[in-house]
């Protein structure tokens, strides 16, 4: 159909009486299809254009008029894209030991089965082994599930919350420059105390999103750290309760 576009020179019978239709021939997008003369091949736009395209609608026509919201700007943009890479491989990293328990699963379950092929002698020090396996499972999934929840889950929910400050950020941007365009016939002393009242509401807000962006991550970092300690102190317990028994005996 793309023919159309390029002149009646080239048009087919059908070609004619397809776009004498009725219903097509005062149709306004149909009309705007003949003249578009560019490959009409299109595909999807990956995550990076998107995300670069929605900065660059969010910004247009927004000046930036004061350089604190300049700097925030900036600094939202490369905060998400460090958030978005942490939580990544902080993903990772909880799948890691996800697996890991996987295998003590069924690194036991395979001891349990050789210990009922040995003799007596010998199926107790496997049992005990495939015991030990067992509880070192449990504490690498209770490592994961602390992960997840003190640093995944945690750099998710920033990844969601920025959206608000970004929201703030363009409001904020795009009303003082609605206050510029509105308020040329206000007295200049009235227009700058707007102005500084709009500006000192909206970078305290961005400066409280900051504040508490960092004592969350400091009372969820100290708390994981702390966890892992306690299934680290624990594993060694196990392996070494597991050493002692097989010595004395």
């Amino acid at each position: 159909m793309q023919k159309l576009g390029e002149g009646e020179g080239s048009m087919t019978k059908e070609e004619f009486w397809l776009s004498s239709h009725p219903v097509l021939s005062t149709d306004r997008n149909f009309h705007v299809f003949l003249e578009y003369d560019q490959d009409l091949s299109v595909r999807w736009k990956n995550t990076k254009e998107m995300f670069g395209g929605f900065f660059k609608i969010l910004f247009t026509g927004v000046k930036e008029v004061d350089d604190f919201f300049e700097q925030e700007n900036d600094f939202l943009i490369n905060y998400y894209n460090r958030i978005k890479d942490s939580c990544v491989k902080a993903d990772k990293m909880t799948s890691s030991h996800k697996n890991v328990a996987d295998d003590y699963i069924h690194t036991a379950a395979c001891l349990h089965s050789l210990a009922l092929e040995e003799p007596t002698v010998i199926k107790k020090y496997l049992l005990k082994v495939a015991e030990l396996f067992e509880k070192l499972m449990k504490v690498e999934g209770g490592i994961s599930s602390d992960e997840d929840l003190k640093l995944t889950e945690l750099l998710r929910y920033y990844m969601l919350n920025i959206e608000a400050a970004k929201d703030l950020l363009h409001r904020c941007t795009k009303a003082l420059t609605d206050y510029e365009k509105s308020n040329k016939a206000l007295d200049k002393a009235q227009f700058k105390e707007q102005r500084c009242q709009l500006s000192k509401s909206a970078k305290e807000e961005l400066i409280n999103f900051k504040r508490k962006k960092v004592a969350a991550f400091r009372k969820n970092l100290i708390e994981m750290s702390e966890l892992e300690i306690k299934h680290a102190r624990n594993s060694v317990s196990l392996l070494q309760s597991c050493i002692d028994l097989f010595e004395n005996n």
